[in-house]
């Protein structure tokens, strides 16, 4: 599904090179539950980039579902971002006086779904995030922290999209509610088999995951299977 070959980037300021990704290869298949781990400055989030179709590489080949990224046309990459990756940020990003089921409805909106399949898709959506559905129409502001991350997890899902890409996405929440969260990806992958990559610099949040992927100075350390993954099994609705 996801292929990196020999990806780097390069920024650019004046004469001053700055080489923050240094030739990272590696693959990641169909409901794999990846985490890619390193500290502040590592290159993890320029990389969460370029599988988001959002920045391309300096050099080297990124493939998606077996297509060259760096070969489609602007309209193509904004398909590719609409349609097979659903995005979730430390930020959460909600309208703050939309409900939440028009908060997950938006993405649809935009990609032209009639209204009746939008709020069908919606609230398939948000049971797939494990939020109740006495939160609904509560406005998004209204929420725990908790709460408006798995509308930003269900808002990512509602397009059906081939990926997950969660950028430190407990960052925003305390330890508990963390828990939670990190516990909708797990049952996301484990029941629903969505290809989940999530990006983070805690050793503690990238044990859930059944892989992890370590970069350091832009470059992959390590790359293995995680023998001793987190489970979370209090999913108590927060």
């Amino acid at each position: 599904m996801i292929e990196c070959e020999k990806i780097t980037k390069v920024y650019r300021t004046g004469d001053v090179e700055i080489e923050v990704l240094k030739g990272l290869s590696f693959r990641i298949e169909k409901g794999e539950f990846v985490a890619v781990m390193g500290p502040s400055g590592s290159g993890k989030s320029t990389l969460m980039h370029i599988l988001g179709a959002l920045d391309g590489p300096t050099s080297g080949v990124y493939r998606l579902d077996g297509h060259d990224v760096s070969k489609l046309s602007d309209d193509e990459l904004a398909d590719v971002r609409m349609n097979k990756i659903g995005f979730v940020f430390q930020s959460f990003n909600l309208l703050s006086r939309s409900t939440v089921l028009r908060n997950v409805m938006l993405p649809l909106m935009y990609a032209g779904v009639p209204e009746d399949k939008r709020r069908t898709q919606a609230e398939k959506a948000l049971r797939s995030a494990s939020l109740g559905e006495d939160r609904w129409h509560h406005l998004s502001n209204q929420l725990s922290g908790g709460q408006m991350q798995r509308v930003a997890i269900a808002r990512a899902l509602v397009n059906n999209p081939s990926i997950i890409l969660a950028d430190e996405p407990t960052g925003n929440l305390d330890s508990k509610t963390g828990e939670v969260v990190l516990g909708t990806f797990q049952e996301l992958n484990n029941k629903h088999h969505h290809t989940i990559v999530l990006i983070t610099h805690e050793p503690y949040v990238a044990e859930h995951a059944e892989r992890i992927i370590h970069i350091q100075d832009g470059m992959i350390l390590e790359d293995n299977k995680n023998h001793h993954r987190r489970m979370v099994h209090n999913h108590n609705e927060l």
